[in-house]
This record gives structure tokens, C-alpha cells and sequence, in this order.
């Protein structure tokens, strides 16, 4: 556990956090929406600092970042909690369902990775990259922080796979460190962010720009979940965003849902296969040149 950076103090022992763009109000003994940034006696405290949730060594395809050191290795980690609640989560496994008392269970029953030992396990695994991956590291950012400074010292490069809702200091702060990013934008849609991610679009858009302008290497991937994200005029609308606000170059991945391993969707069908090539097309046809689909194995 360590003291966050980003959160200001308020009065009766109240603080405001500002890793993201929910600013939670947050009232002592409580948590922010994440589940994992605790005000403790007008502290604001970062319970799963040094304790990842999940690590892997992954292909840094699987991010997915194809434009981004090809055929190399990430050391990936992830930590509990997420400052979204997407109902179609993939990882709810760590992302949701963990009450705080299960979370300080798992930090006090669990060993401690400093930024010393990841960045160690990284270069021992033959990684050119550490991902900031499985939840939102947005959430996590001080222990991020404190890992992408040494790993720049380490000649070890910085991904973070995000949903995009940090906020301005947050991103001010990482862009010095961060090499490349994924974003998500689920959809075109704010209806669709509010009623299922528990957000809103519009700040994912304004800092997708902002990635871009700040030459961080950047691609988007979106998740078709049929009858929610599969509008191929929302998608449309979607690629012409991308085309004039990121560039033509942006790599845009179009990724299959299955119901099976989400968190509250799980009577939603899978997507078809046939489906994301549609919208492959779409995208090539509105000028992108960089659209590719995804979770579509076994296919050709």
C-alpha cells in the first residue's frame, strides 16, 4: 500500500482523486469507483501497489500492437479493480467482483513485486517491452509510474492497453515513459458507455487526440458485441473519427465477443467471423489503411 500522487485534499477528511476522469469524491474508510484507491484519514491510498493481480510473458501482438516491436515479447502484468464496469469484461476475473476485503486478503497472503522485481523479471524473461495490461492501469498509476522510470533506465520499453479515461495529469505525467498505447473505444455511441462501461465517451475521444499529438505510438481496437456495437453506420462513423483525427496509419483492431467468458453477458452471442470481416472492409473502404480483426482463431 502507498500513498497516491493523484488526488487532492478536501475538507472533513474528504479527498477528490484525479487519476481518471470520474474524479471520485471520496469520503473517508471509502474507495473510488476502482475499488483499489482508498481514503484512509484523508490519504488517499493505492491498496494493490506492488501487488499484481496476473503475470504473464505475452506476444506483444496479443495486446494487440502490431505496429510496435513485431514478434517480441511483453512482460505483462495487471493488478485488481477497474474504473469501469463493462458488462462484457473479459478479465472480470481481477476487473470485478473482488470485495475490498478480499483485495487486502490477496495483498496480505501474496508476495510483493517491487518495480525493481518486475522490471527484473522482464528482462529476465527476454522482454523488449512491459505491458500495462488485464485492467486498467490507470487505476494502478503510481506503481505504473514508479516501473516505466526504471524500465526507461533498462532500455525496456512502456505499453499500456487502456479504456482512455485517465486524466489530464495522469497522462502528462506517463507520456514521458510511455512508448506505445491501445486504446478501446467500444463504440460511437455515448448511450452505449454509459449503460454499459459506466462512463461516458467523450473523454475517451479527447484523449485519443491528445495520445496522438503527443507522438505516443497508438491503436485502437474496438469489440463487436452483436446488437450493441455491430451498427455499421455507428462503425462508420467511428472509422471517418479515426481517419481525420488520428490518421489514416492508426492501426484499427476489430475484435470478436464471446459471450461465454464475459462478466454479465454471457447469453449474447458470439460474433461471427464473417461479421468482423464486414467491418474490416468497412474501415479499408473509409480510407484506414491498417484494419485488422481479431479473437477470430482457426479462421482464415
Amino acid at each position: 500500500m502507498r500513498e497516491c500522487r493523484f488526488y487532492e485534499k478536501e475538507k472533513d477528511s474528504t479527498v477528490r482523486c484525479q487519476a481518471c476522469h470520474h474524479f471520485c469524491l471520496i469520503r473517508n474508510r471509502q474507495t473510488g469507483l476502482c475499488g483499489v484507491r482508498k481514503n484512509i484519514d484523508g490519504r488517499l491510498m493505492l491498496l494493490v501497489y506492488g501487488y499484481p493481480a496476473a503475470i504473464n510473458v505475452d506476444p506483444i501482438e496479443k495486446k494487440p500492437l502490431y505496429h510496435f516491436l513485431p514478434g517480441s515479447r511483453a512482460f505483462s502484468f495487471g493488478t485488481f479493480g477497474c474504473n469501469f464496469k463493462c458488462k462484457n469484461c473479459h478479465n472480470c476475473d481481477i476487473s470485478q467482483q473482488k470485495e475490498q476485503k478480499e483485495i487486502l486478503n490477496f495483498v496480505r497472503n501474496n508476495k510483493e513485486f517491487s518495480p525493481e522485481k518486475i522490471v527484473e523479471l522482464a528482462k529476465r524473461n527476454n522482454c523488449l517491452s512491459i505491458a500495462y495490461t488485464y485492467n486498467e492501469p490507470t487505476i494502478f498509476s503510481e506503481y505504473a509510474l514508479d516501473i516505466m522510470e526504471l524500465a526507461h533506465q533498462k532500455d525496456l520499453k512502456n505499453v499500456w492497453v487502456s479504456n482512455g479515461y485517465f486524466s489530464d495529469l495522469v497522462l502528462e505525467k506517463i507520456s514521458k515513459y510511455l512508448d506505445a498505447i491501445n486504446i478501446d473505444i467500444k463504440s460511437f455511441a455515448d448511450d452505449f458507455y454509459k449503460k454499459f462501461a459506466g462512463a461516458r465517451l467523450m473523454p475517451v475521444l479527447k484523449n485519443v487526440k491528445k495520445v496522438k499529438r503527443k507522438k505516443i505510438h497508438l491503436e485502437i481496437t474496438t469489440l463487436i458485441i452483436p446488437g450493441l456495437t455491430d451498427d455499421l453506420t455507428m462503425l462508420k462513423n467511428l472509422a471517418l473519427f479515426i481517419k481525420k483525427e488520428l490518421g489514416i496509419d492508426v492501426p484499427w483492431h476489430i475484435s470478436a465477443f464471446s459471450g461465454v467468458i464475459s462478466w454479465q453477458l454471457k447469453n449474447y452471442p458470439e460474433t461471427l467471423p464473417k461479421k468482423i470481416f464486414e467491418i474490416c472492409e468497412l474501415g479499408k473502404r473509409v480510407g484506414l489503411k491498417n484494419v485488422y480483426p481479431g479473437n477470430i482463431f482457426g479462421t482464415t
